[in-house]
């Protein structure tokens, strides 16, 4: 059964725990829904849906053809997460009457998970760092790509629902987009007063624009500064859906966890490691699709 943070958080006995993961997921619009599944092991192995079966009519008597989908057997590795956050016994012991100093130190530790998590989302890619998972941007099919044209262009809403279209079964659960691509569709919803652009709050009390009913989620580590033919101002978009049969992540049983690792040798100072055995996988590659070269 996929869990996600949130709803992990809430059976956390561990007040430490609750407040890193409270802290992880507040500015991150993907950590928000993205479902966790918990697995035994090192990594998962599964199989990708490549080609769909068909059906035909038949005459009685027919021969009847055979057809079965095909796979591609695909294996996501967990990967380690995480940082250690030292807290100054002399700091700790002169100003926790004004600020619980290890409390503010580990929440700033968490959200650099937080920040690391979501670049590597969209940008991770194993060639480049073994260390980290493949993003949206490695497990992107070549199908599910929607372009704005050979050198970029201004978006437009058209090319945002072909993008849209690219994802099967079902809408897309969010569309995931920088700063300056959600502020240019804000701009076009505006201009031709179309209605289809919408705000209210979330499950977590903050406001979310949606676009024809699927929450815009930002992401400040997809580039506005990517090259396509001669333009180098360029950013992506996009589309996806969560859940098992779509988008998921993958952690140990668990999940993230905090560690108290003590007092240090070398220092007089307690040591807090916040870890996560994590990775990202994606169950059928129609439920993701982006949109290239959207200049502003």
């Amino acid at each position: 059964m996929a869990l996600t943070l949130a709803e992990a958080a809430k059976l956390s006995n561990d007040v430490l725990l609750t407040g890193v993961i409270e802290t992880i997921i507040y500015d991150s619009p993907v950590l928000q829904v993205l479902p966790f599944i918990e697995i035994v092991g090192n990594g998962l192995t599964y199989n990708r849906e490549d080609t769909a079966p068909s059906a035909d009519f038949y005459d009685v008597g027919d021969t009847w053809a055979e057809s079965t989908p095909t796979f591609t057997q695909v294996t996501a590795a967990l990967k380690v997460l995480g940082g250690d956050a030292d807290v100054d016994n002399f700091l700790k012991a002169t100003r926790s009457n004004i600020q619980d100093l290890e409390a503010a130190v580990v929440q700033l530790k968490a959200k650099a998970v937080q920040q690391k998590f979501d670049d590597t989302f969209v940008n991770g890619d194993t060639a480049t760092d073994p260390k980290a998972f493949d993003g949206l941007d490695k497990l992107c099919a070549a199908g599910q790509s929607v372009s704005m044209g050979t050198n970029g262009a201004t978006l437009t809403l058209d090319k945002l629902d072909e993008l849209m279209d690219k994802v099967k079964g079902g809408k897309p659960h969010m569309l995931l987009a920088s700063r300056r691509s959600r502020r240019k569709l804000t701009s076009l919803s505006r201009a031709t007063g179309s209605g289809l652009l919408e705000t209210d709050r979330n499950q977590f009390g903050q406001m979310v624009q949606y676009y024809n009913g699927i929450p815009i989620g930002v992401n400040d580590w997809i580039s506005d500064a990517m090259t396509v033919g001669s333009s180098t101002d360029c950013s992506t978009i996009y589309a996806l859906q969560f859940g098992e049969g779509a988008a998921v992540g993958l952690t140990i049983a668990g999940g993230l966890t905090v560690e108290r690792v003590g007092s240090l040798e070398t220092k007089d100072a307690s040591r807090t490691r916040v870890k996560w055995y994590v990775s990202l996988a994606l169950f059928n590659t129609l439920k993701l699709a982006r949109l290239t070269g959207v200049r502003d």
